[in-house]
């Protein structure tokens, strides 16, 4: 591998982190090399590790020792609360899939600091939604109202909060939350990383009006983020019916982040 590549280390070993790793082995990363990986299951991770030739970290500190560029993240909520201090003290910047531990304002505000003081960056992938950009230009232009809507199959709210009793033999829609994001994260820890993104672009977790609409016989997720402002409303609409489109989303960005043409 030649020395002027990027080194990028791979925190989660599961689906999404298989999703990088095949971009990266079909050539779509070429500007990079693949120096570890860091996963819970040591057969999946060693898998994994073995498509790339390079080590299986049982630690995010064995990790940091191959001396990455980027750590990419594709795991959970507290593995991001758990390693995004150390990767950015490393001097390593880190890929975030996992945004809703961003929800928590204490952590991004700590996280924040700790990217500033030590010259490093957290980047934060768009998961299922995407069109942040429109989002945070929106916000710019003045004082925005920001409101999302997710509708979600029965089946995906069981074993939550906001699951009712019935909603399996229901005939019609029946909305299950409505709220904000923050108050969202709470009881959806696992389940609205795509509702704190859009926050963040725009009006933040207590200002971003957020509802979950069950819907009969729905495979998959659709969110519908509105943004407004006097004189300028913008709509993203994403229909998804598999998670992979969030691990894609982080090879965008790795390649985003060393092209000479920036979207």
């Amino acid at each position: 591998m030649g020395s002027n590549k990027k080194r990028l280390a791979i925190a989660g070993c599961g689906f999404l982190g298989n999703i990088v790793m095949d971009g990266w082995c079909n050539g779509l990363l070429p500007e990079y090399e693949i120096v570890g990986v860091l996963g819970r299951d040591p057969g999946k991770a060693q898998a994994m590790a073995d498509k790339a030739g390079c080590p299986v970290c049982k630690t995010i500190q064995e990790l940091l020792e191959t001396k990455p560029n980027y750590v990419a993240e594709m795991a959970s909520v507290q593995l991001v609360k758990d390693i995004a201090e150390s990767v950015l003290t490393s001097g390593a910047n880190l890929v975030v899939l996992s945004i809703g531990a961003f929800a928590d304002e204490e952590f991004y505000e700590h996280i924040q600091s700790v990217a500033r003081e030590n010259g490093t960056r957290v980047h934060i992938a768009s998961g299922a939604i995407g069109g942040f950009d429109v989002l945070r230009t929106v916000s710019l232009m003045g004082q925005v109202n920001t409101e999302m809507v997710t509708h979600k199959g029965p089946k995906s709210l069981e074993n939550t909060p906001v699951f009712q009793e019935g909603l399996m033999e229901a005939k019609e829609e029946t909305e299950v939350f409505s709220g904000n994001t923050k108050e969202a994260i709470r009881l959806l820890p696992t389940k609205v990383n795509v509702s704190v993104a859009a926050s963040l672009a725009t009006a933040g977790t207590e200002n971003t009006k957020f509802s979950i609409v069950s819907v009969p016989g729905m495979t998959g997720d659709d969110h519908k983020i509105t943004a407004e402002i006097h004189g300028v409303k913008a709509v993203v609409d994403i229909y998804s019916s598999t998670s992979a489109i969030a691990g894609w989303s982080v090879v965008a960005l790795l390649r985003n982040l060393v092209s000479p043409i920036v979207f």
